[in-house]
């Protein structure tokens, strides 16, 4: 092994250590380290990625969409996609995520046949690859579990070839009542196998069916396919699921430390295979446990800012904003190597786990029946104490906002926009689900049809049928997306908009949410404020630290801003940035 490589190895030998240090191995731990170098195809010429470096800026946004999102007849989906991409936002958004594009048999791709191919019914690598060529790429990592119709569950049932022992197994008799699940579908499914009956572990349905990584085959599996997946240009990495990846029975099998290491040492693979490669964990669980993914700046390059949907749409629909900016006020900034991942919507519902603990029961409780009365659907987990709470909102963002805990009321596209307004310039990486882009309502003829909440939120567009929509001056989809691009074009030119540049909260009352952002050379400022209620709301200027010497403009208007002592009247759910550049 070449000089080069040692500290790779050495790095590697004592993660693995860490991991398996309670496991009988079949092979020493130093040929499992050569394997995962061998399978990632590492060689003397790597490069040690420099720790602590930002591989991202403030034009940097995220589309998260289905492969088939938009449909064309006699055209493959992600052709399709590529031409919506290039027509209608490739100015603005420069990477798009493509959620799991491989053969699946349930959860809209989330149980995955096939790790290694590219769903007929959508395209093949080649469009992948296209794809990739023009955007940053993001790719789920589906690594909790895999479909039980996969090659690798059918050798398992076999009890030979590879896979027969991938899969997590418990007993019935098995202390199983402290494991943190969102479901609530029994966990262990029994399956008849050729050596026996089994049950296997099942976090999420039985369809889905649970790795077992204290196998290292498992793991060199998995880098196999993470190899596969750079190699068809993909950037970043999605970690689906990945809190709940290592069990030990009798624990509550989410966020183990063995976890953590299994996150720290697929960096590690992926970093020295490209050093640009980003990670971002998928963790929708309580906002305390969520940010030990950072780990010290060595495990997930970015975490899912799990916590800003619910309170953010909790501040719109009730008009004061106490939690959100109390939480603001809590968050660590991250640090130089890191970024929070924001959104406020996407294929999933809104997840209500990272609320706990910010809005008390009854402001739950409150949130959840004015979802319900704007035609959201509720899914359901069973807590620690054997009760059913609400785990997620399922409804489309656009209907989620057309009014307050009063009622519906005129304001839904503005209080829309303000949304995306604050979640475009919050410290982070925003990432915009397609269906927000285009102002997508809910989808309840694929509700009936799939009897699944989330399909709520799922629709498909006729690709005609969208473009004449977007044409339409009558309708709010055009004037949605022109107005989101309008926002996202002024903030991908802004210095003090970069994913670590300094934040910091402001106190304007209840009804104004504001913060202030200011660039890494510290040169330009900002000042971002929202008036979050359904009335008119003055905001002081006085209030905010504009430097006489500056010339101060409002960005999204245009006006600038010449007497520092007067009050800007803000409209219900106008937001205003504020810049001295």
């Amino acid at each position: 092994m070449s000089a080069q490589l040692k500290p790779l190895k050495n790095k590697l030998i004592q993660q693995l250590s860490t991991i398996y240090q309670d496991i009988t191995l079949k092979q020493p731990i130093d040929d499992i380290a050569d394997a995962l170098i061998d399978i990632m195809q590492l060689t003397s010429e790597i490069e040690p990625p420099t720790p602590f470096t930002n591989h991202w800026s403030e034009t940097d946004i995220i589309l998260i969409t289905y492969g088939d999102s938009v449909i064309k007849t006699g055209q493959a989906p992600l052709q399709t996609l590529k031409n919506f991409l290039d027509k209608n936002i490739k100015d603005t958004i420069n990477s798009v995520h493509i959620l799991p594009f491989f053969p699946y048999s349930s959860d809209d791709g989330f149980s995955v046949i096939d790790y290694s191919s590219v769903n007929e019914s959508l395209g093949s690598w080649q469009d992948i690859s296209e794809i990739s060529q023009n955007y940053q790429l993001m790719s789920d990592l589906v690594i909790n579990h895999c479909s039980s119709r996969s090659a690798w569950f059918d050798n398992f049932i076999k009890g030979e070839g590879q896979g027969h022992d991938f899969f997590f197994t418990a007993q019935l008799d098995d202390d199983l009542s402290n494991v943190v699940r969102p479901r609530t579908s029994p966990l262990l499914k029994e399956v008849v196998t050729g050596q026996g009956q089994k049950f296997v572990w099942c976090t999420f349905s039985h369809d889905q069916v649970d790795f077992d990584f204290r196998n290292p085959e498992v793991l060199k599996a998995f880098t196999s396919i993470i190899r596969q997946y750079l190699d068809s240009g993909v950037k970043i990495f999605r970690f689906d699921a990945i809190a709940f990846l290592w069990k030990i029975v009798g624990r509550d099998c989410i966020n183990l430390p063995q976890t953590h290491e299994v996150v720290r040492l697929l960096r590690t693979l992926i970093e020295s295979a490209d050093p640009k490669a980003i990670i971002i964990t998928e963790t929708n669980i309580p906002n305390t446990q969520n940010l030990t993914y950072f780990g010290n700046a060595n495990e997930a390059h970015g975490i899912y800012n799990f916590s800003l949907p619910p309170l953010l749409i909790n501040t719109l629909l009730t008009g004061n904003c106490t939690h959100l900016k109390r939480w603001l006020m809590s968050m660590p900034p991250s640090q130089d190597g890191t970024m929070y991942f924001n959104f406020i919507a996407s294929h999933d519902g809104i997840g209500l786990r990272p609320a706990e603990g910010l809005l008390n029961d009854s402001e739950l409780d409150n949130l959840v029946q004015t979802i319900e009365s704007f035609g959201g659907k509720i899914s359901w987990r069973t807590s620690d104490q054997g009760e059913q709470k609400a785990y997620e909102m399922n409804i489309a963002l656009y209907d989620a906002l057309q009014g307050t805990v009063k009622g519906k009321d005129e304001w839904n596209f503005e209080r829309f926009i303000c949304a995306h307004a604050i979640m475009f310039a919050l410290e982070g990486v925003p990432g915009i689900y397609i269906h927000s882009m285009l102002g997508t309502k809910n989808d309840y003829n694929k509700l009936a049809n799939t009897h699944n909440n989330r399909s709520i939120n799922r629709h498909r567009w006729d690709d005609d049928e969208l473009e004449s929509t977007l044409a339409n001056t009558d309708l709010h989809h055009g004037k949605v997306l022109s107005t989101l691009k309008s926002l996202l074009s002024t903030r991908i030119k802004q210095p003090a908009f970069h994913p670590n540049a300094t934040q910091f909260t402001l106190h304007l009352g209840l009804q104004l949410f504001g913060f202030w952002r200011q660039s890494q050379n510290r040169k330009q400022s900002m000042f971002c404020v929202s008036n979050i209620s359904d009335k008119p709301v003055a905001l002081p200027l006085s209030e905010l630290n504009l430097i006489v010497t500056e010339a101060w403009v409002e960005l999204i208007s245009g006006d600038k801003i010449t007497v520092l002592t007067e009050e800007i009247m803000l409209s219900p759910y106008q937001t205003v940035w504020i810049s001295n550049k």
